[in-house]
């Protein structure tokens, strides 16, 4: 079972949140949480962290990699097998392979929270690679897709020659697109309009004014 608590405003610590698994602080999700402040707000922090606390749990219950458990800190390849069964199974998505990389196909079933986690997961092993956490890449980054367009958007119209500068005249207009290293990619999500029950957003609202 994983939960958490905000630290009492009467002890000290670094800590302004802690993560709990079975009654015992777990310090890999306290960490993330503490990491992300500063470089995201703190609700934005908060809603990643209760979108990976499910995982984590069916990580240690349910997940299977060759007839053994997987823990967070395995390998790449591990971590994206794993994930690719909670998200067949748990967020009832259709996966598939392409090139590189998974497209994620949302189905009704599925929760809507699903790029959540993936942005929540994605950012997870990113804190800690940078915390020295974590020895393997990040396995939801696909690194060979961005070579790939980046290779493709330096190819000119001369083989093995690099493109002429765009003034030149000679070279096809580049198609400037958002690239994405993301290694699960979602394919069908629309955004869907929900009402907003947070009774801070006036306060964020007006403090986003100000600055």
């Amino acid at each position: 079972m994983y939960w958490y608590e905000y630290c009492p405003k009467h002890i000290e610590s670094k800590y302004e949140l802690l993560v709990f698994r079975d009654n015992q602080p777990f310090l890999p999700l306290s960490d993330y949480y503490f990491d992300c402040v500063g470089r995201i707000d703190k609700s934005s922090a908060t809603s990643y962290l209760k979108c990976l606390l499910p995982f984590f749990k069916w990580l240690e219950v349910e997940s299977n990699y060759q007839g053994q458990r997987v823990e967070w800190n395995d390998s790449e390849e591990k971590i994206r097998v794993v994930v690719e069964e909670y998200l067949r199974h748990e967020m009832k998505c259709k996966v598939r392979d392409k090139d590189s990389f998974r497209l994620v196909s949302l189905t009704n079933k599925s929760p809507n929270t699903i790029s959540r986690f993936l942005s929540a997961l994605k950012s997870f092993y990113k804190s800690m690679i940078h915390l020295k956490q974590y020895t393997y890449s990040n396995p939801l980054k696909d690194s060979q897709a961005i070579l790939h367009n980046y290779k493709e958007e330096l190819k000119g119209v001369r083989d093995g020659k690099p493109r002429m500068p765009s003034v030149s005249g000679t070279e096809e207009p580049t198609i400037h697109r958002r690239l994405t290293d993301s290694y699960f990619k979602i394919i069908n999500e629309e955004w869907q309009p929900h009402i907003i029950d947070d009774i801070d957003l006036p306060y964020q609202v007006y403090q986003a004014g100000k600055k």
